[in-house]
């Protein structure tokens, strides 16, 4: 059980209270050394495109971006993705085999009890014991930190200084085994390799696909970039601080992206209480599973004007009443109580990395006749964004 699909809602919350100060924003911005060492060899790697005139599926190298940040931000350490330029151990092929699965069983539970959740299928079907992969890979993260004791336990000293979620959830494992479990510590950290790299990937993917489908937006936002370069307001690496102060057309183009591409593309499914509910005006039963799509939210003409059109201005330029009509509306994170613990960890890649690529490199599609290809497997996945890159001067 992890904090997706715990429906104990006080455990939730038990849970939720140990682990949430490793995603507040202050707590990751310590990291923020670890993100730029990444930064720095995914543009290295870019480069090394370049200077061949080679195509690049930029989508699978935002992937291994997307995972290697997350290894920072969960074990301070790189998880070989960027270094190797390829799928380590599968992950990413392992990740798409439990989406498919999760996304059917989420709709038709039934199926579960006469597939993986019988104790024979694994013995006739040892294969699909990948579906264990992601732990085994967290593990393999955590085995390869140092001080370690011969008991396997983590140095009192390291935990402490330590920054990285691994560290500080050790350490209340340390101080109160009982509260958090060394499984609870395993389940929470395999959870974020699991979640933290798909998702992320996914929006840097929409974000890249719009602009470059919107030459016009594209040139405003460079233009944004180099002005604040120019004037001195943007350090090499761009700190997140920096981003979120002078660049407000890239904020608004990614928040635009992610409304157009939501990263979940089925409901968050609710059950309606025992005592029943009224939603908007209709009386709902209890038991009911009822849920929002943020791929139909976001396209609610009375809130949106031109739903379908990629317009990053309307983030900027709307009336205080309207923005705030958006914002309500804004579901890319979810809402409420089960608000996504990994929001902070994904908008701080993105705020960094997106402006540090567009300063250095110019990016175009390779095939601009050909749409990429979109799957939804609860995960809105995205593949053959291939593109030129060419080193700006």
């Amino acid at each position: 059980m992890n904090l997706f699909s715990d429906r104990d809602e006080q455990h939730h919350r038990e849970q939720k209270r140990l682990v949430a100060n490793a995603y507040s924003l202050s707590s990751l911005l310590e990291m923020e050394p670890g993100v730029d060492s990444c930064t720095r060899i995914f543009l290295d790697k870019l480069g090394d495109f370049a200077d061949r005139k080679t195509p690049v599926d930029l989508g699978a190298w935002l992937q291994y971006y997307s995972f290697d940040v997350v290894g920072e931000f969960v074990f301070s350490k790189k998880l070989g993705f960027l270094k190797e330029g390829r799928d380590v151990d599968g992950m990413i092929q392992a990740i798409q085999g439990m989406l498919v699965y999760a996304s059917l069983c989420g709709q038709v539970p039934e199926m579960h009890h006469v597939l993986l959740g019988n104790p024979l299928f694994p013995i006739f079907l040892p294969q699909m014991e990948t579906w264990n992969s992601v732990v085994t890979f967290s593990l393999k993260a955590i085995n390869s930190r140092l001080s370690l004791k011969r008991d396997g336990e983590l140095e009192k000293e390291d935990l402490e200084a330590g920054k990285d979620m691994m560290s500080k959830w050790m350490m209340v494992h340390q101080l109160n085994p009982e509260k958090m479990t060394s499984t609870d510590v395993m389940v929470h950290l395999s959870a974020n390799v699991f979640a933290g790299s798909d998702t992320t990937a996914i929006a840097l993917r929409a974000v890249f696909y719009f602009l470059l489908r919107n030459q016009t937006v594209m040139a405003k936002l460079i233009e944004e970039i180099n002005n604040a370069t120019r004037e001195g307001k943007l350090s090499d690496p761009i700190s997140y601080r920096e981003s979120m102060t002078h660049l407000p057309y890239l904020g608004a183009v990614i928040k635009e992206a992610m409304r157009l591409h939501p990263s979940t593309g089925l409901i968050m499914e609710r059950h309606v209480p025992s005592e029943g509910a009224v939603i908007c005006g209709k009386t709902i039963p209890a038991g009911t599973v009822v849920g929002i799509n943020a791929w139909v939210v976001h396209r609610n003409p009375e809130v949106f004007d031109e739903p379908d059109t990629f317009i990053p201005e309307r983030w900027l330029d709307s009336s205080p009443e309207k923005l705030k009509e958006m914002e309500q509306s804004f579901f890319v994170f979810g809402s409420g109580a089960r608000t996504c613990l990994g929001k902070n960890i994904s908008l701080t890649e993105m705020h960094k990395m997106i402006p540090e690529l567009l300063r250095k490199f110019e990016i175009k599609l390779h095939n601009p006749e050909r749409e990429w290809k979109t799957k939804n497997v609860w995960f809105v996945q995205q593949e053959g964004l291939i593109c030129d890159i060419v080193r700006r001067i």
